[in-house]
């Protein structure tokens, strides 16, 4: 959460725009052309080049809000940027102007919108070990771009908005609809198995003409998974209940890096020179942000905590949090799901407030909430109620809790649970409600985040002395091996005078 503010409402004012503008272009099949990447007929009749470049452009603003918006440091973001640029200018589209944006978010993932807007997070870029493996996901999202796989992939995300907005429509809620675009939104947007080891292969290809070392991509692909097991390990859930937004917008499996081996085997021999460029790559980020923005408050397991706005709570176990601009979200089992956002009292009775909070989300369009009770969080005054939506066959309950932290700010709960998980929740909900507390001086000054420092080994350094080192309190040696790429290695040994990477504290 970046400030007070109310949830955000997404994209429903522009969509039927956008979407029935999508809609009538469909009317209008132009003869396929061959794309000069791919070597395979163009067939996108819902969106031409040039609405390829006024989608990116529209869109691009709402990505950054989304996401953190761009990582300030302009060291880490103009050295993103300025490989990307040497890699699309080996492209079949070098005249493009592409757009390379490195995200203020730890989500471990890259994505490209239509018109060359290339985006990389800086969780993803902190688990990169060389230049050689940064190229390699540049490379591999100008593929997506050149081979028109992100429109295609939003032309999709399009259809699964209409498929939302019904859903609203029936229950006279855009944010209901929204609800269900999000929870549906990343599996749509997920490239096919041919669209993947297509810009596999392009990303190959670019970084080979300018002279990285082809084997960066099946590195990059490997550490990879060991960062996808290794958060599956520490959020305690497998990979195949709950896999992470790479694996979900980029399906990550052993093909994938048969195929880059085979790919990088092929193309090495052509390859005049192998950059791996490690002390480029390690110099850039040095002092990198990881994990949470203290400016956007910092997940600890099951508990949100905000320096600057001083507040703290936590969720059951079972719970996910993900910490997004306007709003920190917790998915649990059994399609449930916490809503936690804040904004500007509108009333001093928390009741009332409660009541517009609903209002708020449901567009008025839903009876008020039933059962009302004032009362008291760790001294604050609240109020909560409770509301029950049945649409086209599915019942969903609501708890809405609104607390008074004063100053003219106002904080909000909204539980939501299928009916049979929502009685087995509401202890929990409730010990959630009464976890949210206002922060100390001292315990506002304690909440730190987290950045990468690049050391150099000295002799007799090993794996357990550096990894006691990492600012983490569990699997101190899993995130040093994963973090420097060694995690495949057994009992690897270190030598003086390599650089490597460790998480340390930091405000």
């Amino acid at each position: 959460m970046l400030r007070i503010e109310e949830m955000e409402r997404a994209m429903a004012s522009s969509f039927w725009r956008v979407a029935l503008g999508v809609l009538s272009l469909g009317l209008m099949v132009s003869g396929c052309t061959t794309n000069p990447a791919t070597g395979k007929a163009n067939f996108t009749p819902f969106m031409t080049p040039d609405q390829e470049l006024q989608i990116g452009a529209q869109e691009h603003p709402k990505l950054l809000q989304q996401f953190g918006g761009a990582y300030p440091d302009a060291k880490v973001s103009g050295y993103v940027a300025e490989v990307g640029a040497r890699l699309a200018a080996e492209s079949e589209l070098p005249d493009l102007q592409f757009t390379f944006t490195t995200l203020n978010s730890k989500v471990i993932n890259a994505f490209a919108l239509p018109g060359g807007y290339v985006y990389m997070s800086r969780g993803l870029l902190a688990y990169m070990n060389d230049e050689a493996e940064l190229a390699s996901v540049l490379g591999h999202e100008i593929g997506h771009v050149t081979a028109r796989h992100s429109a295609r992939r939003y032309n999709k995300s399009i259809f699964s908005q209409v498929l939302g907005v019904g859903v609203g429509i029936a229950t006279g809620s855009s944010e209901l609809a929204n609800l269900v675009n999000q929870s549906s939104q990343l599996y749509l947007l997920s490239y096919s198995r041919g669209q993947e080891l297509e810009a596999d292969e392009l990303g190959v290809r670019y970084m080979s003409r300018v002279g990285y070392d082809p084997f960066g991509a099946p590195r990059m692909l490997e550490t990879l998974g060991e960062a996808s097991a290794l958060d599956a390990q520490v959020m305690g859930r497998s990979n195949a209940t709950q896999p992470p937004a790479w694996a979900r917008t980029h399906p990550l499996t052993s093909e994938r890096v048969r195929v880059a081996l085979a790919e990088a085997r092929q193309v090495s021999a052509n390859t005049p020179e192998k950059l791996r460029r490690k002390n480029e790559l390690l110099n850039a980020i040095d002092g990198m942000r990881i994990d949470d923005d203290p400016a956007q408050g910092i997940v600890d397991g099951q508990t949100f905590r905000h320096g600057q706005l001083g507040f703290a709570f936590s969720v059951p176990s079972g719970f996910a949090i993900e910490n997004g601009s306007t709003a920190v979200r917790a998915s649990g089992p059994g399609s449930s799901l916490i809503l936690f956002t804040g904004g500007r009292a509108a009333s001093n009775n928390m009741a009332q407030q409660a009541q517009i909070i609903w209002q708020s989300l449901t567009d008025g369009q839903a009876p008020a909430l039933a059962n009302m009770q004032n009362i008291t969080v760790n001294g604050m005054q609240a109020a909560t109620g409770n509301a029950r939506i049945v649409s086209n066959g599915n019942t969903l309950d609501f708890r809405v809790v609104a607390i008074n932290y004063g100053g003219g700010a106002v904080y909000s709960f909204i539980f939501i649970a299928p009916p049979n998980s929502m009685s087995q929740l509401n202890e929990p909900f409730r010990r959630t409600t009464y976890s949210f507390k206002r922060l100390s001086a001292a315990e506002r000054a304690a909440v730190k985040g987290r950045v990468i420092k690049v050391i150099t080994v000295q002799r007799g350094d090993t794996v357990q002395s550096l990894a006691r080192l990492m600012a983490y309190d569990d699997y101190q040696v899993e995130r040093f091996l994963v973090l420097n790429g060694l995690d495949d290695t057994p009992n690897p040994q270190l030598k003086a005078g390599e650089r490597l990477k460790l998480v340390v504290y930091k405000n």
